[in-house]
């Protein structure tokens, strides 16, 4: 599971690394689609930083958290900052939707992966309780 997970978190690096670029690009990207669509906006939008720090730079450092967690089978950290990404994702999700009213391609691959991460995770976790539980 822990390959699993790292290789999952490893594609999270590669998207939010995506993002980023946009982040500091003034180019027409690929991913600026139509109307509804479009990374540019999101990731040039005052939502895209906190405290001055890109979004997609914080979650490069989640991925790489989670991805070191589970190599070394820190069951519990993995869950739980896979746990904060989902919902800091489910946040940021519900800002495309509702305020800007434009979703970006590699947020809505990121959430996918953080929901994936943090259901893995969160299995593999309580998995691992409950068989020492029984011992």
């Amino acid at each position: 599971m822990r390959y699993v997970l790292l290789t999952l978190a490893l594609a999270g690096v590669i998207v939010s690394a995506l993002a980023l670029r946009v982040h500091y690009s003034n180019d027409v990207e690929p991913c600026d689609i139509n109307a509804k669509w479009d990374c540019g906006i999101v990731n040039h939008s005052p939502f895209s930083e906190i405290a001055h720090i890109p979004v997609a730079a914080l979650g490069i450092v989640g991925y790489l958290a989670i991805g070191i967690f589970s190599f070394r089978t820190l069951r519990a950290l993995s869950f739980l900052f896979s746990f904060i990404g989902f919902c800091f994702a489910l946040y940021l999700s519900h800002i495309e939707k509702d305020v800007l009213q434009v979703w970006c391609v590699y947020c809505v691959i990121s959430q996918c992966l953080i929901a994936l991460i943090t259901l893995l995770s969160g299995g593999w976790y309580f998995w691992a309780r409950k068989k020492m539980q029984s011992s």
